[in-house]
């Protein structure tokens, strides 16, 4: 799987705006600032953030964006999915969509089995736990093997 910069960027994005005590709204060209996002991209992110419910912005002189929903009750597949679009597809199409003769069928059944696998993390994972820096148990012990830190 390829993570879109696009993705990396809204993530990081909510993280700063969940990770603010006071909830107050912030502006796009602070957290470009903070996290090093294009301005022009952030914009197209933010908006596409707002048309999926995760985001809002504030007009006025204390303006800017803040979170349109509870960041616990933001996953990091709803954030992927409203900027990127599934999470897994196969020449645009949903991996159920896919055909195949007979002789390769059974790829149909490894996207699938891809999504589902990405599913239990990325649904797992709000961005409130992003702001906390703590992950579920189930995520975190995926990580305590080794091979997983191996780039093959």
């Amino acid at each position: 799987m390829r993570v879109s910069a696009k993705s990396d960027y809204a993530l990081r994005a909510l993280i700063e705006m969940a990770s603010r005590e006071d909830g107050r709204a912030v502006s796009a060209e602070e957290l470009g600032r903070l996290q090093e996002i294009p301005h022009g991209f952030l914009q197209a992110i933010l908006a596409d953030l707002r048309r999926a419910g995760v985001v809002m912005s504030q007009r006025g002189q204390s303006g800017g964006w803040r979170m349109g929903r509870a960041a616990s009750e933001v996953s990091v597949a709803d954030v992927i999915r409203a900027v990127d679009g599934p999470l897994v597809s196969v020449y645009g199409l949903r991996p159920e969509a896919v055909t195949y003769n007979e002789a390769a069928d059974v790829l149909q059944h490894v996207w699938i089995a891809a999504r589902r696998s990405l599913r239990e993390v990325f649904e797992r994972v709000s961005i409130q736990d992003l702001a906390d820096r703590k992950l579920p148990d189930e995520v975190t012990s995926l990580t305590a093997d080794e091979d997983a830190w191996q780039p093959h």
